[in-house]
C-alpha cells in the first residue's frame, strides 16, 4: 500500500501523458482520417470523382504507413518530429507518429464503412440532382455513421496500445512507467497497475465506442 502511495504522483502524470497522446491522435484522425477515407471511396472505379491514379497513389500511401510497425514508424519519424515539434521526447512529440498512424488506420476503415452503403441509394441521390458534396454530407455520412463510429472506437483503441510503445522512446505516458519500474526495477505490482488501467481505459472506449454505435444504427 505504502509503495502504491509514493508511486501515486507519477502513476498520475503518467495516465494524463497518455490522455494527452490518445487524445490529440484521435482527434487528428477524427479531422484528417475521415476527409481523407471519403477521398479515397469516391475517387475509386465508378464514382462521381474517379481518379484511379489519385485513388492509387493515396491507397499506397496509406497501405505503407500501415503496414509499417508502430515502433519502427515511430523511430523512422523522429527526425521529422524534431523539426515540427522542435524535440523527439515528451507526450506531443510522440502524439505526431500516433496522429500519422492513427489517420492512416482509420482512413481505411472509413473508406470500408462507406463501400458497405447500398450503390443504389448513391444513384438514386444522383437522379434527383443532388451535387457531390451533397450527397456525401446527406447520404453517404449518415448511412454510414455506425460503421464510421465503430472504426473510430477500434482506432482508439489501437491508440491506447501504440501510446504505451510510444514510452520505449521517452513518449512517456503509462507505457513509460512499466518500462521504467515494472521492467527495469522488476516491480511487478507497478506493471499489474499499469496494465489494469489500460484495461480499464480499452473497456470504457469499447463500451462508449458501442453504445454511440448502437444508437445510431436504430435512427
Amino acid at each position: 500500500m505504502d509503495s502504491f502511495i509514493a508511486l501515486l504522483p507519477d502513476l498520475l502524470t503518467a495516465f494524463w501523458e497518455t490522455l494527452q497522446m490518445v487524445g490529440i491522435s484521435f482527434a487528428l484522425s477524427i479531422l484528417v482520417g475521415i476527409p481523407l477515407g471519403i477521398f479515397l471511396f469516391v475517387t475509386d472505379k465508378g464514382l462521381f470523382w474517379e481518379n484511379k491514379f489519385l485513388n492509387m497513389l493515396s491507397g499506397l500511401l496509406i497501405n505503407v504507413i500501415r503496414s509499417t510497425p508502430y515502433v519502427i514508424l515511430l523511430v523512422l519519424l523522429l527526425p521529422l518530429t524534431q523539426i515540427l515539434v522542435g524535440t523527439t521526447i515528451g507526450p506531443i512529440a510522440a502524439s505526431f507518429s500516433l496522429s500519422v498512424a492513427a489517420i492512416a488506420f482509420y482512413a481505411r476503415l472509413v473508406q470500408v464503412s462507406l463501400c458497405e452503403v447500398d450503390k443504389g441509394v448513391i444513384e438514386a441521390a444522383t437522379a434527383y440532382g443532388a451535387t457531390p458534396f451533397q450527397i456525401i454530407k446527406e447520404v453517404l455520412l449518415p448511412e454510414a455513421l455506425s460503421g464510421l463510429i465503430r472504426g473510430l472506437t477500434v482506432t482508439g483503441i489501437s491508440l491506447v496500445g501504440y501510446s504505451a510503445m510510444a514510452g520505449i522512446v521517452g513518449g512517456g505516458g503509462v507505457g513509460d512507467l512499466a518500462i521504467r519500474f515494472g521492467y527495469y526495477r522488476y516491480e511487478t505490482d507497478v506493471m499489474v497497475i499499469t496494465v489494469v488501467i489500460l484495461i480499464v481505459l480499452v473497456q470504457l472506449l469499447q463500451g462508449i465506442g458501442d453504445s454511440i454505435a448502437t444508437k445510431a444504427d436504430k435512427k
